[in-house]
């Protein structure tokens, strides 16, 4: 079924045309991702089909009846709600129903005759039905599922919200919206804020939607993850394509390259019918020229092919002017702290000639700190590294902190480089779409994604061959990033690269190195690679794992320590097992007392219905109380965990 229909959408700011003629349908069930370079229009599109802007031109259609959900990225809350009361806020419906709900028990057990009694018991039916598929029953644990899904702490639920960063508050306004479950789900980078679990958490959730999604994210494993299908904005235009990111790559590709090939054979069959025109006209004779002019009139009927365009691509590659030993550098014992905190210590590890590494670690770990450490720019608290022999090393700052602010583009790479010509520069910049005047903009000026492509023209004409990458994917679009992983995989030196985005992970890496406070911890192969490494450690025996570096006494202290712990997670799931049971069994006795107060025998005698009506609140209220009793036992669990 057909949700969701968009006819030749048309919207310009200005002078500049950004939809043109977008058109594309959505089916119900079906999760569309929604890609394009940056500035193409897709947030534009998205706050066109919430209402929040008008179209220019065009139109577009919402089946009968669907609601459709909008995530903000600017979310904003007033007063005082706690993060658990704006959640909560979702849930009023319900709450009214149930008043409704009390009200009509209420009159049940005072109805004065069987006529009134049965209108009332068949209202209370069905709007029970709707209470029951509102979750009703069950909105508590709805709203803990998704504040613990989306990582707030459990702490956080009664801070007010307005007290909550930017992207907290982006998270909290995801966490109101799928608690809404409308049947549309228009979402604008989702995955911004998020850590790997709650990721994870967000990509099954929507991954079971019962209802349709359109998302935009420059997450290439999310839209891997999620997505049936993928609409491009390309030149103002919109085409969709079946499967998820990567399987929508190479149709791309095979389309672009199926419409070059028809444009140019066109070409050929119209050059040579004007050749031939042009030779038939040069023998000046009447045949002739009847020949040439019914030959110019089926050439004027030809549909004439637009030529394929593309987005502009950035294009470049790296290369090292040196070769380094075989031993690149070798990290011992670094230490870091800040403010008596400590970030890491004990970190430890090693690189060789052509390794490609990962650094992983929770925000705030210190990751983007140990690269700085590394490239001089802070002292560690401890700890040294031994270089190896011949490493010139490049380092990509995220924050483009080296860029000067008051310098032109063409003089930030210049002044860097003074022995290459302004032509030379010119060229190297050119690859990275500053063209023209461009090149004289101010850096002060450019956006975040062009301030990182002069950032890499610099980190380019270099020439290292140890290139240190602080998230180099951050404010790049999707080709952009492409481009990228193309240049890395082609590069014949070291890199190590912290990096977020999971599908660059996978394209450029060889081993994964997980930084916490005690230290690294290091796995083979790429994002999918160590994922799969930790499934199966999590799928081992404890004893596999955890006691195979102690000496028998302490392994033997350790396993006293991990029974005890796992009598009392025993003990806890117990608890929860059994407060389980207990929700169920009032379920069922709630289910068929409704049963059995819509009977004839107890609605058409009042004292029976009273009496019915006192026992189903009754059973209500000792539900409320067997929730508490598995919020609580089910906290401590994982507080156990």
């Amino acid at each position: 079924m057909i949700i969701l229909s968009v006819q030749n959408l048309q919207k310009a700011f200005g002078g500049n045309q950004v939809l043109k003629d977008v058109s594309f349908v959505l089916q119900d069930h079906q999760r569309m991702g929604l890609v394009g370079v940056n500035g193409c229009g897709k947030s534009t599109l998205l706050k066109i089909l919430a209402g929040i802007e008008d179209a220019d031109d065009g139109s577009f259609s919402l089946g009968k009846d669907l609601t459709l959900g909008y995530m903000e990225q600017q979310f904003a809350v007033s007063g005082e709600k706690t993060v658990y009361d704006v959640l909560k806020d979702v849930f009023i419906p319900v709450f009214q129903m149930e008043e409704k709900l009390r009200r009509m028990e209420a009159d049940m057990a005072s109805a004065q005759n069987e006529t009134e009694l049965k209108r009332l018991g068949d209202a209370y039916e069905r709007l029970n039905f709707l209470f029951e598929k509102a979750d009703g029953y069950a909105w508590q644990s709805s709203i803990a599922g998704v504040l613990a899904g989306l990582g707030f702490e459990k702490h956080q639920w009664d801070q007010p919200a307005h007290l909550l960063s930017g992207g907290e508050l982006t998270r909290l306004c995801l966490a109101r919206l799928l608690l809404q479950k409308p049947d549309l789900l228009l979402l604008d980078e989702p995955t911004n804020h998020l850590d790997l679990e709650a990721l994870a958490w967000l990509e099954k959730y929507l991954s079971e939607y019962k209802g349709a999604v359109i998302v935009v994210s420059h997450d290439r494993y999310f839209l891997d993850k999620i997505c049936t299908h993928i609409t491009e904005l390309l030149l103002g235009t919109a085409e969709t394509y079946q499967g998820n990111y990567s399987a929508y790559m190479p149709q791309r590709t095979e389309r672009f390259e199926i419409r070059m090939r028809a444009w140019e054979q066109q070409q050929k069959l119209i050059a040579r019918e004007e050749s031939i025109i042009a030779r038939y006209k040069s023998f000046n004779r009447e045949k002739s020229i009847k020949a040439a002019e019914s030959r110019e009139k089926r050439l004027e009927k030809i549909e004439r092919l637009e030529r394929p365009e593309d987005e502009h691509q950035v294009r470049f590659s790296f290369h090292a002017k040196r070769r380094t030993g075989d031993d690149v550098m070798a990290v011992r014992d670094y230490q870091k702290s800040f403010d008596g905190r400590t970030l890491f210590s004990n970190v430890h590890f090693d690189l060789r000639a052509g390794d490609r590494v990962a650094l992983l670690g929770p925000n705030g770990i210190g990751k983007s700190t140990l690269l700085r450490c590394i490239m001089g720019e802070l002292t560690p608290d401890a700890g040294y590294i031994r270089w190896g022999a011949n490493v010139d090393c490049g380092y990509y700052d995220q924050k483009q902190s080296s860029l000067h602010p008051n310098k032109t583009v063409l003089d930030e790479v210049w002044d860097a480089f003074p022995r290459m010509d302004q032509s030379e520069v010119r060229g190297a910049l050119g690859l990275f779409l500053f063209t023209g005047e461009d090149v004289f903009m101010p850096i002060s000026t450019l956006s975040g994604g062009e301030r990182g492509r002069v950032a890499l023209t610099k980190l380019m004409l270099q020439k290292d061959n140890l290139l240190l990458l602080d998230e180099p994917t951050n404010h790049l679009d999707m080709d952009s990033r492409e481009v990228l992983e193309d240049a890395l995989e082609n590069f014949e030196g070291t890199i190590l690269s912290v990096s977020h985005d999971r599908y660059f992970i996978n394209r450029f890496a060889n081993r994964v190195l997980v930084l916490s406070e005690n230290g690294i911890k290091e796995y083979r192969g790429n994002f999918d690679d160590y994922q799969a490494r930790l499934a199966w450690e999590n799928a081992r025996p404890t004893e596999d794992i955890r006691y195979a570096d102690m000496t028998k006494t302490e392994a033997d202290k350790e396993k006293k320590k991990v029974r005890l712990a796992k009598e009392q997670k025993k003990t806890l799931k117990n608890n929860v097992a059994m407060a389980e049971k207990q929700i169920a069994d009032l379920e069922a006795q709630i289910e068929n007392q409704e049963a059995l107060m819509t009977t004839a025998d107890v609605y058409a005698v009042p004292e029976k219905a009273a009496a019915a009506a006192r026992e189903y609140q009754r059973l209500k209220d000792a539900l409320n109380d067997a929730y508490a009793a598995w919020e609580e036992a089910a906290e401590a669990l994982e507080n156990a965990e």
